[in-house]
């Protein structure tokens, strides 16, 4: 493992211009908004990632120098948005005090709206989580109905556990569709119908006036999720796979979520993979989502099924009332049927392919594999992984690792919750005053 000062090496990076949002600007009218520096801020996010911290990390970890440090430690105090820490035992066998987000200081909550499930959780602001609730609910029934019932289910969340609704301060939310950033709004989403520029932020914020919400593809918020508390916490170049309903992917850069020019990276569901005719939502043909997400595996297998060449398939159909899905072709996988491994086989090969090209062009320290799809198991994992290995170069492939999530469903409500903290703070240019509240002159 080594000591923090071993692990903290690398510098933290500015904000590019797509993390400055339009919707940002009109987060300092907000009640109650707290204004930091930028140095402030450096100090909040590195403790964020790491929990607690001395005077002695800090230093370490910024180039700043002791004195800068305890001025930024103290003006933080002073807004109270840390706290101090019982004395540790530190290196030389001194105590030294360590710092820690103070957690009373607001709620935040996290929305992970998927295409068949609504998922939902309340975090303290040192990121405890206090509540957690999840039901299913069909993304194509609308913003109105869905975003209704998901602020509904908030409001009754925190009355059930007897949590203020005035601190709920920062909301994040993921949706399964290409999203403007920089405007907060999903753009044609191809499973979505309705949430066309809808003002999803203004929606939500009738509901809870207080709250800085911030709205994010689903795939980027699940990244989040892993790299805060996931497999691939500490990795700083990372894919993030969802193969669900669909496809997508979420890319970490240097530790960040790289979004791309207008916020739509990673959507590699739509990369043609073959010659098929099968026409997907977006209008094209030979799509990935169309030969390897959820409904492109359960169907596939169904054709093979009743043709006869599959029993233990047909038996799963009839069980369910003539339905199948991809979860029980992983079963019939695991039962020995030739034909659901082949489709799981081929559906990890036309993934991997498209990683290779990733891998090639990014080179990944980590591939992370979640989704609903994952579980179909390491037949699933072991296909896209001798795909990748084929057809990536051996220098981008020597360290890398490709492995399924390890919070599985929770990654979209942690990475939400992630999400609404990394605006939670408008920044000022102003020397830091007591309590916190001055105008940016930003």
């Amino acid at each position: 493992m080594g000591t923090i000062r071993e692990v903290l090496q690398k510098k933290s990076k500015p904000m590019n211009s797509l993390d400055k949002p339009i919707w940002l600007n009109q987060a300092e009218s907000l009640p109650d908004r707290n204004f930091i520096t930028c140095s402030e801020k450096k100090l909040v996010d590195l403790v964020r990632k790491h929990g607690e911290f001395t005077k002695a990390d800090l230093v370490s970890y910024t180039d700043y120098s002791r004195t800068k440090i305890t001025n930024c430690i103290d003006s933080l105090l002073n807004k109270k948005i840390i706290v101090t820490n019982k004395d540790t035992e530190y290196s030389g066998g001194r105590r030294s005090k360590t710092f820690s987000l103070n957690g009373k200081l607001g709620l935040v909550a996290g929305v992970d709206i998927g295409a068949t499930s609504i998922d939902l959780g309340i975090a303290d602001f040192s990121g405890m989580f206090l509540a957690r609730y999840m039901e299913p609910a069909s993304v194509k029934d609308g913003p109105i109905k869905i975003l209704g019932r998901a602020c509904s289910l908030l409001e009754r969340i925190l009355r059930d556990n007897n949590l203020s609704y005035e601190k709920v301060k920062g909301i994040g939310i993921g949706v399964p569709g290409p999203v403007d950033f920089s405007m907060g709004t999903l753009i044609s989403p191809p499973i979505m119908p309705g949430w066309d520029s809808y003002p999803i932020i203004q929606t939500v914020q009738q509901w809870f006036p207080s709250a800085n919400v911030v709205v994010d593809n689903d795939v980027n918020v699940m990244a989040l999720g892993e790299i805060n508390q996931g497999v691939g916490k500490g990795v700083d170049n990372l894919i993030f796979v969802k193969i669900g309903t669909g496809i997508g992917a979420g890319i970490i850069c240097e530790g960040r979520i790289y979004r791309g020019a207008k916020g739509c990276a990673g959507d590699i569901g739509h990369i043609g993979v073959n010659n098929s005719d099968t026409l997907c939502p977006c209008g094209n043909k030979g799509c990935l989502e169309t030969v390897a997400a959820g409904p492109a595996i359960a169907e596939r297998s169904l054709k093979q099924a009743q043709t006869g060449k599959s029993p233990i398939l047909l038996k799963h159909y009839e069980k369910n009332g003539k339905i199948l899905h991809a979860e029980d072709v992983g079963n019939a996988a695991r039962e020995g049927d030739p034909i659901a491994i082949e489709v799981i086989r081929e559906s990890g090969q036309f993934v991997g392919d498209v990683l290779a090209s990733l891998v090639n062009f990014y080179n990944p320290e980590m591939i992370v594999i979640g989704g609903g799809v994952s579980n179909l198991g390491n037949l699933l994992l072991s296909s896209i992984r001798q795909a990748v290995l084929l057809r990536s170069l051996p220098l981008a492939t020597r360290d890398l690792q490709i492995v399924f999530s390890e919070i599985g469903f929770d990654a979209g409500v942690i990475g939400a919750v992630n999400l609404a903290m990394d605006y939670m703070f408008s920044l000022s240019t102003v020397s830091a005053n007591t309590n916190g509240k001055m105008r940016s002159d930003s």
